[in-house]
């Protein structure tokens, strides 16, 4: 997995992320360092205890749809192909292929569970 991660101010400036409580948004950026290299993740309460956030902040972020859940806990930077490019020689797919293999990618190349607003299945980040 990579140490280096980007950031996209069409993202971090968004009215609508700047809407959420400072703390969700100190969680989102947490999430986001520590995501694999598709963007998924399943240890975000864990974060969570790490940073000092609460379930309220993880809460807010599911709600505004900054993060995509699953029914085990695993989650997805919705916005992770918006913020993220990664080399393909330096790209590890994600261990949680069987949840990517259910999201479709739009047209802003955010990632959706809707496959009718989908543009594109999922594929490996290169």
């Amino acid at each position: 997995m990579a140490e280096r991660r980007m950031l996209s101010q069409k993202i971090t400036e968004s009215d609508a992320f700047l809407d959420l409580p400072l703390a969700s948004q100190a969680l989102y950026l947490h999430i986001c360092m520590s995501a694999d290299d598709d963007g998924f993740i399943a240890n975000a309460k864990t974060i969570c205890r790490m940073i000092g956030a609460t379930q309220d902040d993880l809460n807010a972020l599911i709600e505004a749809r900054f993060l995509l859940t699953f029914e085990d806990g695993v989650m997805c930077v919705k916005h992770w192909r918006i913020n993220n490019q990664i080399r393909k020689d330096r790209h590890q797919v994600t261990a949680y292929r069987e949840y990517a293999e259910r999201l479709g990618i739009k047209a802003n190349g955010a990632y959706t569970m809707d496959k009718e607003q989908a543009q594109l299945a999922w594929s490996p980040l290169v």
